[in-house]
């Protein structure tokens, strides 16, 4: 089933904006028809060109998004249209290749380069001797920067008018009554308990005072009790405790998460709750005849990078200290080397490409790459081909050993019976990827649009994946100012450290250097590697998917426009909306 007209199958989580309604502004030009409700036209220019299609039309820069309608066709163009929270650079000194329909000597077009962090590249050629390219350029370069949190669009949209049945936190219960394999009661769900004769419901965590990027709701090993969480808790990176994802009710295997055990630089640290906690997971017999039952302690990282954590005070479990234990390496790379990967492949595409994603042609194939004087790549050339090729090869490899070790994981829970812990440094992020991706394996439920949804609120919203820092977008920051004022990264959000895409101009009165500083480098591609990991599965097994590739595009698009209000933060805990490394009180 194809991606496109499935956004009813999700329900989006609107934000109700505190401020005083804004009044109506007359839109301009009869812009109606193409405007999404409370989008504002904030300045426009005519007679454009796209030149990646060589479509003429109107310009305009929204309170949401840089949108471009065709004069011809009369509608909206894709191609040319973009949220403004999705540009990552601008660029207004571009050199244009020779195009016999708009030469003219005298007067040459002005152009304006937009870079996307969805790894488009768009030009538009303005009319000259007019204020229409400053105008619409200033626009951008002021509202794609918003000086506080209300200004971003999914506070300006009336929460009313999205449909949505019910709220994030009882959809997660939701969800776990479905692992259980019982139906949500309609009332008092609060105060319904939830348990069989391994794994119980906790609500330990409802004030997050036990983990505050953990969901206010747990599964644990019924034998295992409230104490004991609290004991066990500190012994793990940021209190992220081994706690169950997924289980299957038939066999009693579980999927479980964590982050890093603090067992220091000789590992000679224990915790007798942990070990309990973690034991508690294969506790019980795999046949009638008493098998016991095997436990996998996955460690995504490197063995290397697994033992420098322990100058941190961090490190990895020995199993001799977890009974029927075996601990494996998975040499999954950190965030800072996924960052890198994606940098070194958008650069070599930015700088070569010739034919867009979508076959027509690419930007640099008809604007001089600044870094070659203006000189484009048409391909043939054995050297680039050889670049090329490392370059995607090293990308596609670190998109193979995520898809190894999350079927070796399924495999192990679905052929062996056996339970399985995941980890990482701190356990949002390499730990997310794996336990989710075994998840879609293992359920197909999560292979459906509703349950693409459940996975997604899961175990990477309810766990604390850090989505305003890997994505870069804008959240909240501490400082003497308005609690509401703008944290941005330096690169503008960016999802490569590359000095050729730099931010979109001087910092607004809102940056905070100090906090800005320590932040710069915590944007990676996290969830661009998972789902490239998800496209990967749905080209060998398509029909084994209710969705296409397609909807996953279309998923990207949303988490980077900021559209709605379930991406915007690091976790649900109410005082982690800013970056983890920073507490702010959020108003009551």
């Amino acid at each position: 089933m194809d991606g496109s007209g499935s956004w009813d199958a999700i329900d989006w989580n609107q934000i109700e904006d505190p401020r005083p309604r804004r009044s109506g502004q007359a839109v301009k030009e009869s812009m109606d028809d193409f405007l999404l409700e409370d989008e504002e036209v904030l300045a426009q220019g005519h007679g454009v060109v796209l030149l990646n299609n060589r479509d003429a039309g109107t310009l305009s820069v929204t309170n949401f998004r840089l949108l471009f309608v065709s004069q011809a066709k009369k509608c909206v163009i894709e191609l040319g249209t973009i949220p403004l929270t999705t540009i990552e650079k601008l660029n207004d000194d571009v050199k244009l290749q020779p195009l016999p329909h708009l030469s003219d000597k005298n007067h040459p077009r002005e152009l304006l380069q937009v870079i996307g962090k969805d790894m488009r590249i768009i030009v538009f050629a303005f009319i000259p001797r007019t204020q229409q390219k400053n105008e619409v350029f200033d626009a951008l370069r002021r509202y794609t920067k918003p000086a506080n949190l209300w200004d971003l669009y999914a506070f300006s949209c009336d929460p009313s008018t999205i449909k949505h049945d019910s709220e994030p936190k009882w959809r997660l219960l939701r969800e776990y009554f479905r692992l259980f394999r019982r139906s949500l009661p309609l009332q008092g769900v609060e105060e319904v308990s939830l348990c069989n004769e391994w794994w119980r419901l906790t609500r330990v965590n409802s004030s997050y005072s036990l983990c505050s990027t953990y969901p206010s709701e747990l599964i644990v090993p019924r034998s295992i009790s409230d104490e004991d969480l609290f004991q066990a808790s500190p012994f793990r990176s940021g209190k992220r405790l081994p706690v169950i994802s997924w289980c299957d009710p038939g066999s009693g295997a579980v999927l479980a998460r964590s982050s890093q055990p603090m067992v220091g630089l000789m590992m000679n640290f224990r915790n007798n709750a942990d070990e309990k906690l973690v034991c508690a997971l294969s506790s019980r017999t795999i046949d009638e005849k008493g098998s016991p039952r095997k436990l996998y302690i996955i460690d995504a990282r490197p063995r290397a990078n697994a033992i420098a954590n322990g100058a941190k005070g961090g490190g990895s479990e020995s199993s001799s200290n977890y009974h029927k234990s075996e601990v494996l390496f998975l040499g999954i790379q950190n965030i800072h080397t996924m960052r890198e990967s994606l940098s070194r492949l958008r650069d070599y595409v930015d700088a070569h490409g010739s034919i867009s994603s979508n076959g027509s042609p690419s930007a640099v194939s008809v604007v001089g790459d600044r870094r070659n004087r203006g000189s484009t790549w048409g391909g043939g050339n054995l050297n680039s081909m050889t670049s090329f090729s490392s370059t995607l090869g090293e990308w596609l490899n670190h998109i193979q050993n995520i898809l190894v070790g999350a079927s070796w994981i399924a495999a192990q829970i679905s052929e062996e019976a056996a339970s399985v812990l995941v980890h990482c440094s701190d356990g949002w992020d390499r730990t997310t990827q794996l336990v989710s991706l075994a998840c879609l394996l293992l359920d197909p439920y999560y292979r459906t649009f509703s349950g693409f949804q459940a996975l997604v609120e899961k175990d990477w919203l309810a766990f604390g994946h850090p989505f305003a820092e890997r994505m870069g977008v804008p959240t909240v920051a501490e400082n003497g100012g308005s609690q509401y004022e703008l944290l941005r990264q330096p690169s503008l959000g960016n999802l490569s450290s590359s000095p050729s895409r730099n931010t979109l101009g001087p910092p607004g009165p809102s940056s905070n250097s100090p906090v800005q500083s320590q932040t710069s480098n915590n944007t990676s591609p996290i969830l661009l590697q998972w789902l490239d990991c998800i496209s990967q599965l749905l080209r060998l097994y398509p029909s084994a998917f209710q969705f296409s590739s397609k909807f996953l595009v279309d998923f990207m698009d949303c988490v980077l426009s900021c559209r709605f209000g379930n991406f915007l933060c690091n976790s649900t805990c109410p005082n982690t909306l800013a970056p983890v490394f920073f507490e702010v009180d959020m108003p009551h």
